[in-house]
């Protein structure tokens, strides 16, 4: 996948599970930017998956799966 199709997967998601799972897993610095990625509008959500891409993507990554066992799936 390229970055650019993982922006636009990024774009088109709901952010709540990536920051939750920043919020939980990252380090102090992605802890911080999971809660800028929280409470960032789309214009700045849009920034901050630009300029992390990669990042954010392992972090949206582990976010679906948190979301999956929320679920029970």
């Amino acid at each position: 996948m390229t970055d650019a199709d993982r922006l636009t997967t990024l774009l088109g998601s709901e952010p709540y599970w990536t920051a939750r799972a920043m919020q939980e897993q990252g380090s102090r610095f992605y802890r911080a930017l999971g809660a800028a990625l929280e409470a960032a509008d789309a214009v700045n959500r849009r920034r901050i998956y630009a300029t992390w891409t990669d990042e954010v993507w392992d972090f949206y990554q582990r976010g679906q799966r948190l979301e999956a066992a929320e679920n029970g799936q």
